[in-house]
């Protein structure tokens, strides 16, 4: 799974994103993407997953670019803790997505369906995605 090597000290703040995604919106390397079509936070484990889904169908003939990193902690309190003593220790990562993102990107394999592996992939998120495809230049 993705995470980061090192962070600084302090915990995170947990902040709404109900923003457009200003940047990452076009496919610009490969020739189709999955695109983010709500904002939500996503856990590396389920971009892990989408990874894996889309090589394995794949059967790692093209290329595969995952576009989104988990970068924000989250962090929870043990189960039957008291109130008090502070915010609770890292538990897992995840990355905000914003409307318009592009999550993935990656080239075709000749033998496959195009849109298949995207598809596999997106129903392993928790949002709303979308097929897209590059245009030509």
């Amino acid at each position: 799974m993705m995470q980061q090597r090192r962070r600084s000290s302090g915990r995170r703040i947990r902040a709404a994103s109900t923003a457009v995604c200003d940047f990452g919106r076009d496919v610009v390397i490969g020739q189709f993407g999955l695109k983010a079509m709500e904002p939500d936070r996503v856990t590396a484990r389920q971009i892990e997953a989408a990874r894996r889904a889309l090589t394995r169908h794949m059967k790692r003939a093209g290329r595969v670019w995952i576009r989104i990193f988990p970068d924000l902690p989250v962090s929870k309190k043990p189960a039957e803790v008291r109130m008090g003593s502070g915010k609770g220790t890292p538990e897992l990562w995840v990355a905000r997505v914003k409307p318009g993102r592009v999550i993935s990107r990656s080239t075709a394999s000749p033998c496959r369906p195009r849109g298949k592996p995207l598809s596999l992939a997106a129903a392993k998120l928790p949002i709303k995605t979308r097929f897209v495809e590059r245009i030509a230049e």
